[in-house]
């Protein structure tokens, strides 16, 4: 759901990209090591401990044979991310190892279920990596979602395309990985919210007949037939993906020039602070 966060990860334990890592949301994990190993947490702070002592974050660090790692409280952001190295050993589909439950590939966690990884650990001090604090993604409880107008306006009335982009909303406690449902003023649409189905972007908001948006998000449908009032910028998709129920969120609209130059930007950052990491040698 938050690419940086998740690619940092396994930056930072030096696996490739597209390792398999543990997505964790909110609080309640809990891992034994069955042997050393050098892993990583980066993204939402859910309080993690290692043996009841504070864990260190967006760092690599080793846990030896017996120790425990738990996430016993959210203290900001949704979503942490646990990388392991050599990966963690998951079941490919079509060309990726993510759990998708919606679509029946892989499993959700069990109670007592036993994790391998893929890889080796190196020896002591070879591998010593850490992203500076002021590079860190800073969580907020208030949002400024940047959206590009489209395609269905027509769909909406004035007022309701008024009503999207002068509103307060909240994220509702309905949401998931699907989409993230909203609270808030109804946008009032011409005639109605059905369209015939057609493809929807990754990021895409789709306004159903209760007037609410639903922000589509990574294991969003491929089609849909709500007309959809805007999409999500690029650039603002990770943002989303630690968003809480209950917070607030303005939508703003950019044109699609600036869309471009802002995921361009943000590329370009993460490719800089990628390659600072893995220049870090111990």
């Amino acid at each position: 759901m938050d690419q940086f966060s998740y690619r940092v990860a396994n930056v930072l334990v030096g696996n490739p990209s597209g390792a398999a890592a543990l997505e964790i949301t909110l609080a309640g994990l809990a891992l034994e090591a069955l042997t050393p190993i050098l892993v990583a947490i980066t993204g939402a702070d859910l309080g993690a401990q290692r043996n009841d002592r504070a864990a260190p974050l967006w760092t690599t660090w080793t846990m030896e044979r017996g120790d425990r790692l738990s996430f016993p409280k959210r203290v900001s952001g949704c979503r942490a991310y646990l990388a392991v190295r050599g990966g963690f050993d998951a079941p490919e589909f079509l060309g990726s190892r993510s759990t998708f439950l919606k679509g029946r590939m892989g499993q959700p966690l069990k109670a007592n279920e036993t994790l391998s990884a893929g890889g080796f650990l190196p020896p002591a001090g070879a591998l010593r990596r850490a992203l500076p604090r002021h590079l860190r993604p800073a969580w907020s409880s208030q949002h400024a979602v940047r959206v590009i107008l489209g395609p269905q306006t027509a769909s909406f009335t004035q007022r309701g395309l008024e009503t999207f982009l002068g509103s307060a909303y909240s994220i509702s406690p309905r949401s998931d990985r699907q989409g993230f449902r909203t609270e808030g003023p109804p946008i009032e649409h011409v005639g109605g919210p059905d369209i015939i189905s057609d493809p929807t972007p990754l990021g895409a908001i789709q306004v159903p007949g209760d007037g609410k948006p639903i922000v589509l998000h990574r294991d969003g449908q491929v089609t849909g037939g709500y007309a959809k009032i805007a999409k999500v910028i690029a650039a603002d998709l990770d943002q989303f993906a630690q968003m809480m129920p209950g917070e607030a969120l303005r939508f703003r609209s950019v044109t699609r020039e600036e869309a471009l130059a802002l995921r361009t930007q943000a590329e370009q950052q993460t490719n800089v602070i990628v390659a600072m990491v893995e220049a870090q040698r111990g």
